[in-house]
């Protein structure tokens, strides 16, 4: 922000400011004000690479692209019948899938009309996010929860229409204690409330790893469960339930499938 030094010259009638020429100036300063969204750095993706790790940018062009569709639906309808914005996403053991449906359910939120949405990788154990989008360098949350970068040097658009990613980088050993650090208390809710139209999904630990997930999940209006087929026993999701008891359990996915994707709401 600009300061002007204060002239203390006797004023020159002629230099006074016309309030046609504020008026002006006002309106072009009003213009140059963006949201932040809009100068976060974009990064060009490699459509190879992304199908290669099974990021799916065209809805309409598989199976999986369809049944993301009607998972959008479904969370949308109960996101906006209950006044929600916030979902974090988490499975009950690594490897699950949660990272990549986090992604392709923010990417296809993103492809709804007149809806912003975040993605924010808060698996501070293993941050894997930036890995389904691109090979190189990418900053990560560890940066800011550190006080090397700001959150504006951090945060990348990936070429697709209204839809944000924040990125990790380095695991943290002490991963709990930074999901409830006041650092990250102030961020998530600058998250939640600069844009009223955003929807933040929050890619959070495995549940069985650690108290990660506990020590978060009040920051959230919801939790969805990845579930994976085959591998998820009825024991592990009875004890997840038990885990998150009282919080809001927006629903469960069965990933792997050999039907592609279920959901139950």
């Amino acid at each position: 922000m600009r300061t002007d030094a204060v002239n203390e010259r006797p004023i020159d009638s002629q230099a006074v400011e016309s309030n046609e020429s504020k008026n002006a100036r006002a309106r072009a300063t009003e213009h140059e004000v963006k949201p932040n969204y809009t100068q976060t750095r974009t990064i060009e993706l490699d459509p190879e690479y992304l199908a290669a790790h099974r990021v799916i940018t065209d809805l309409s062009a598989s199976p999986a692209g369809a049944a993301y569709k009607i998972l959008r639906t479904q969370i949308l309808q109960r996101l906006r019948t209950n006044g929600w914005r916030t979902l974090g996403i988490t499975a009950t053991r690594q490897n699950h899938g949660k990272t990549l449906t986090a992604l392709n359910l923010g990417i296809s939120l993103a492809m709804e009309v007149n809806q912003t949405v975040l993605v924010a990788d808060l698996d501070l154990r293993h941050p894997s996010l930036a890995n389904y989008l691109s090979p190189a360098h990418l900053n990560g949350i560890s940066d800011y929860l550190l006080g090397y970068l700001d959150i504006s040097e951090i945060m990348v658009h990936p070429g697709i229409a209204r839809l944000v990613i924040l990125p990790g980088r380095e695991s943290m050993v002490n991963s709990s204690e930074q999901l409830s650090s006041p650092r990250m208390v102030q961020l998530v809710e600058e998250l939640k409330t600069r844009y009223p139209d955003r929807i933040v999904l929050f890619d959070l630990p495995p549940l069985f790893v650690g108290d990660d997930v506990m020590a978060f999940a009040p920051n959230v209006d919801a939790i969805l469960l990845v579930l994976e087929e085959g591998k998820t026993t009825r024991e592990e999701l009875r004890r997840a339930y038990e885990l998150l008891d009282g919080q809001r359990i927006l629903g469960t996915i069965l990933n792997k499938s050999i039907h592609n994707l279920k959901s139950t709401f």
